[in-house]
Formats: structure tokens, C-alpha cells, sequence
């Protein structure tokens, strides 16, 4: 059932002054019904936020392999959109005094680093040499910017612990464990929940499906997914937070949270622009693989930048940012345009629906500049 979130007669979307036109319910379901067509993918959900306001919420297709229909309601995997509602939620403690951006890490913690061998933390450092004290170079910008020097994640290297390939903050590479470090280095050293401070994010929005850990109340309406080849696989119950991607939510949760982000509530107006400010310089042709050679600087996107939490760039209606979020069943995404105050957000529980984004997002909101070659690499053009 079609979901309306500001005004049950609402037939076209209101447009600002000399922006793009965004089109009408029937245009946007006739387009996302040819991305599915040529996808071939099972299921899709779309938000549109205008003016920071959410204004059109709908999914499409089936939620699972018995055919039961996919809706606003239904539970889906955030993947990596997850990263975003904890940079969202990490400002809001510098906001509160509770830390800073450039905090030390290891000033958070009332052990060394590599000392904490527990089962949350995977004895993920405790093969680091007293010669290799990198890690005490570490903040909560450096992770958030995803220049902490890790791996994506520690089973990835050869021995399954994670190493420095570079200096923290000298460049970008995209790394989960890194915030998870920022993580554990909060419920440790600061005692934080980061299940509790999301919960209180998520409930302050009205966003009741949402949640950083499996709950048995998702099961009644849940999506499950497929991969490359068209094969099902049944949606992971998530037991543990992990502020890398373990959110469940739905489109209409998400979109509540998007319009939030855009027009920067629940944060002071300096820390909401710090989240999209030019943090680090992104130098490389694609996101993955993340150590791949750095560009020669005239051959680098010059407006791609790293947030916190988000990826920044510049467009022909002005600044931007979105987050991504994948894995063999999940594609999702979501871009902000930040003058407008107009998002997209798409979550398909079909990762072949990826290859359509990006002409289902200019579609809806024209020409962005959001770098879908740099995130998606040869297969930004697809569809």
C-alpha cells in the first residue's frame, strides 16, 4: 500500500525555485517498475525527502520466496547505512562535551589498546609490537573518515588481525573494524551503550522498526533476500551491535531518519556541517579495493571528499553527500542534496537492484554529481 507522510492528496512534489522538477508518484513508480524489469531484482523500497521533509515512502515486489509482498513496513537490511546513524550518534556526544573528534582513542581507555583480548574485540590487536604504537594515533575523526589504516575488516588479512597498512589519517581506505574500534573504545572507556544511545535516536524519530540488533518482533514482516544469481538466502538475525552494519530498518523508518540528518536535528548547526564538511581528500579511482594506488592529483575527483560517516562531493545543484550500504543480497542507498534539503533513499533486499541506482536517483532528483563510478567502480553506468 502506497505510504503518504505529509498529505494524502499529495500528487507532485513541491520544487524550489530554480530546481529540478521532481517528478509524481506515477512517473517515479513507472520508473522504479522499469529498473525492476531490467534488473531483474525482486524488490525495491524509495523515500523522497524535499525541503528536509519526507513526502513520498513505497516499495515494490515480494519480500521473500513465498511471494509475500514487500511494504513500508517491512524490516530490511540497513548494511552500511548503519555507519552513518553512528557518525549521527557519535556527534551527538561531542555535541554533549562527552568527547571530541580528536580525542585519542587510547585516552578513552583505561588499558592500551592491544591489551583487551575479550570476545568482543576478537583479539583483533594483540599482535602488535610495542614497535608499532600507531594505534595511540587514532580519534574518532580519523575512524569516521575511514583513514585508520585497517583492513575493511580483520578476517580479510592473511593472519586475521589487523595491521596498520599506512599512518592513521594519511588517506582514505574504507574500514568497518575501524569504527568498531571507536566502538568498543566508547562502551569501554566511556561507558556508553551504543545500542541504548541509537534505541533513544530511533525512538525520539518515531522510527519503531529500527534497531542495531535482531528483534523477535521483526519476524512477522521481514525481508529476505537475493544474490547476483537470483539464489535466496534468508535475512541474518543480527546478536550483536556493530555500529559497521548490523541495523535492521525499514523504508519508512529510514526516510524518517534521513529527513532528520538532512535538516540537521537532534545536532547544534556547527556539528550537523561538520558531518559533511571536506574532511579528507578521496584519491582514489574506486572505493574498492580499499589499498588500491592513490590517483595522480590531476586525475583525482577533486570535489570527493570523506565526512563523517558519509561521502561529500560537489554537483550541478551544489553540495552533496550519501551513503552506500551492500552485501550479496543487500543494495542500498542514500543521497542529500544539501541546498534543497532533498534526499533519496532506496533499499532493496535484491543486490541486483544496484545496478540501477544511479538512473533511478537521477531520475528523481536530476543531475547530482554523486559518485556512483567512484562507489560502484565499471558498474555505475548500468540500467
Amino acid at each position: 500500500m502506497r505510504a503518504w507522510l505529509i498529505g494524502a492528496a499529495l500528487a507532485v512534489f513541491p520544487s524550489l525555485a530554480g530546481a529540478h522538477s521532481l517528478p509524481g508518484p506515477s512517473a517515479i513508480d513507472a520508473e522504479v517498475h522499469r529498473v525492476l524489469k531490467d534488473t531483474g531484482a525482486k524488490g525495491l523500497a524509495i523515500a523522497v525527502i524535499d525541503d528536509g521533509k519526507v513526502g513520498y515512502v513505497q516499495a515494490y515486489g515480494v519480500r521473500n520466496a513465498k511471494g509475500e509482498p514487500l511494504t513500508t513496513q517491512t524490516v530490511m537490511y540497513g548494511a552500511s547505512l548503519t555507519k552513518a546513524v553512528f557518525a549521527y550518534s557519535v556527534m551527538q556526544q561531542v555535541d554533549q562535551g562527552r568527547l571530541t573528534l580528536d580525542t585519542p582513542l587510547a585516552d578513552m581507555l583505561p588499558q592500551p589498546l592491544p591489551s583487551y583480548a575479550s570476545p568482543d574485540i576478537i583479539n583483533r590487536y594483540s599482535d602488535w609490537s610495542a614497535l608499532d604504537e600507531r594505534w595511540r594515533k587514532l580519534t574518532p575523526r580519523i575512524v569516521l573518515t575511514h583513514s585508520s589504516g585497517f583492513a575493511n575488516f580483520h578476517f580479510l588479512e592473511p593472519d586475521e588481525k589487523l595491521t596498520f597498512h599506512f599512518d592513521p589519517g594519511a588517506r582514505y581506505a574504507y574500514s568497518g573494524d575501524g569504527l568498531l574500534t571507536l566502538q568498543f573504545a566508547m562502551e569501554t572507556g566511556l561507558g556508553l551503550s551504543l545500542r541504548d544511545e541509537t534505541d533513544r535516536i530511533f525512538k525520539g524519530l518515531g522510527m519503531v522498526r529500527t534497531s542495531l540488533i535482531w528483534r523477535p518482533d521483526f519476524a512477522g514482516n521481514l525481508a529476505d533476500g537475493w544474490n547476483d544469481k537470483g539464489e535466496g538466502e534468508a535475512h541474518d538475525e543480527r546478536s550483536k551491535v556493530r555500529v559497521s552494519g548490523s541495523m535492521d530498518t525499514t523504508i519508512a523508518d529510514f526516510a524518517r531518519f534521513a529527513a532528520a540528518f538532512v535538516r540537521g536535528e537532534g545536532l547544534s548547526a556547527a556539528w550537523r556541517a561538520d558531518i559533511t564538511k571536506r574532511q579528507l581528500k578521496i584519491t582514489t579511482r574506486t572505493q574498492f579495493p580499499p589499498f588500491q594506488p592513490e590517483l595522480p592529483v590531476d586525475q583525482q575527483r577533486a570535489d570527493l571528499y570523506a565526512g563523517l560517516g558519509v561521502v561529500v562531493f560537489d554537483g550541478p545543484q551544489g553540495p552533496g553527500f550519501y551513503k552506500g550500504g551492500h552485501n550479496d543480497i543487500t543494495a542500498n542507498t542514500w543521497v542529500c542534496i544539501e541546498k534543497s534539503k532533498r534526499c533519496v533513499v532506496i533499499l532493496s533486499n535484491d543486490v541486483r537492484a544496484e545496478a540501477g541506482f544511479a538512473a533511478l536517483v537521477r531520475f528523481v532528483l536530476g543531475e547530482t554529481g554523486v559518485p556512483y563510478e567512484w562507489e560502484y567502480g565499471d558498474h555505475a553506468g548500468r540500467s
